[in-house]
């Protein structure tokens, strides 16, 4: 393999062998295993497999998410929940975060790389789409952006690290219009299926 070809490998089997055994249990030597590459090749990559998987943990929640800005406060709210969701959704997604989550309570550097990416990713995520809905009216000029994400994002991870739920059509599309709501969105905000066609 070539090297971009084994690091890709590499990622992969981590993410295979977090999902299977828990970072407890996880092991270079298995990550190695189910990578096909020996172990110095991981090696030469990170020192330990808390590097690998705070690298990992990093690169995933900053992957791309689509341009959130449909013009309306409830289309950017369907559109996210509807990529968030997604992510979500994977088998190992939603194996490996509430094993990382309940690891995160047991070992400081884990820890503090989750509070530091995942709030990173939700102010810049969260944040713009509070203030696009503040400059187009649809939310309060004194909305507080930090208790605005929170309302956001909270019930999504919620749902799927603790109460372990689905994330069902029907449930997002109710969450959008309860996110509205508390936020103290205008009562004319348009639903952006019902927004008029430009001629």
């Amino acid at each position: 393999m070539l090297r971009g070809e084994i690091t890709t490998a590499i990622r992969r089997a981590l993410m295979q062998e977090l999902a299977a055994v828990g970072y407890g249990r996880l092991s270079i030597e298995a990550v190695a295993r189910r990578a096909g590459v020996s172990k110095t090749a991981i090696y030469r990559r990170w020192n330990s497999k808390l590097d690998l998987v705070l690298e990992i943990v990093a690169a995933a929640a900053h992957g791309k998410l689509p341009a959130l800005d449909t013009g309306t406060l409830r289309g950017d709210l369907t559109l996210l929940f509807q990529a968030v969701a997604h992510a979500l959704r994977h088998p190992l997604a939603s194996q490996i975060i509430p094993d990382l989550l309940a690891e995160a309570a047991r070992n400081p550097s884990i820890d503090a790389t989750l509070r530091q990416v995942l709030h990173a990713r939700q102010q810049d995520i969260g944040g713009r789409l509070v203030n696009r809905a503040v400059q187009r009216g649809e939310l309060p000029a004194d909305t507080d952006p930090d208790a605005a994400i929170d309302l956001i994002v909270g019930p999504l991870y919620w749902r799927i690290a603790i109460a372990r739920l689905p994330l069902t059509d029907s449930y997002l599309e109710r969450l959008v219009e309860s996110v509205v709501a508390g936020l103290g969105a205008t009562g004319a905000v348009p639903h952006p299926r019902a927004a008029p066609m430009a001629g």
